[in-house]
């Protein structure tokens, strides 16, 4: 009938407005993609930086290393501000894929840092003020919580590493000490209840990382070459 005749646009029409969206979508991601490799440039560049420490006379470097990882962390900061700029605020997830790995990477590596500075578990708002981000969801680009937790995982991974290079470098109390850590570490992930498939399988390499260091402790324990900790009591 006449008076329902369909008003909408014709399938020539409709598909022209679907190339638009679909070119604009394209233009918006191939920006992102701009920034996240630099971004990808300069978490290499820090990682090559703290990769020194692993090496025998690494260990004497670690203040002077960290310091200068904290300031390539400001350029971190100036590509995030820039990324920011590249897609409106409220679709964050429907382009995390682009950035989620190098997100990861740099929340390790903010990680790393703040463990070689004073052997403690960086918090996740830690992780975001190093990395210019926000924690809350609500207040913009934010480090997602599972990328966070990522970014931990893969540091027990490095300092399941340092642990053997401890003892290369003549350094055996670090192994115990690296110990306590990556089991409060392993104790503290058991209480969460994991639903993201690659952060459970990531998670079933800190059983590794936690056999790994064991080993290392067990030898330089048995040859007699560390103590535990001392406590702040009387001898």
């Amino acid at each position: 009938m006449k008076g329902n005749r369909r008003s909408e646009m014709s399938v020539t029409e409709m598909f022209s407005y679907i190339q638009g969206f679909l070119s604009a979508d394209q233009d918006v991601r191939e920006d992102i993609r701009k920034v996240v490799q630099n971004l990808e440039q300069t978490a290499r560049e820090i990682l090559t930086l703290l990769q020194s420490v692993h090496q025998p006379s690494g260990f004497k470097e670690i203040p002077s290393k960290c310091a200068k990882a904290r300031e390539l962390f400001s350029t971190v900061r100036t590509q995030m501000a820039e990324l920011k700029t590249k897609f409106p605020v409220e679709q964050y997830y429907r382009f995390h894929e682009h950035w989620r790995f190098v997100l990861q990477r740099l929340a390790f590596l903010a990680a790393f840092v703040v463990y070689l500075e004073n052997e403690t578990l960086v918090t996740r708002e830690e992780v975001a003020q190093i990395l210019g981000i926000e924690v809350v969801r609500e207040k913009g680009f934010h480090l997602d919580v599972e990328d966070f937790l990522a970014g931990v995982l893969i540091m027990a991974s490095e300092l399941s590493r340092l642990a053997v290079n401890s003892v290369t470098a003549g350094d055996y109390s670090r192994p115990l000490r690296i110990s306590n850590f990556i089991n409060e570490l392993d104790s503290g992930f058991r209480l969460l209840n994991l639903k993201n498939d690659p952060l459970r399988k990531r998670y079933d390499g800190l059983k590794y990382d936690v056999k790994k260091i064991e080993e290392v402790v067990y030898d330089v324990s048995i040859r007699g070459l560390a103590k535990e900790p001392e406590s702040g009591g009387d001898k």
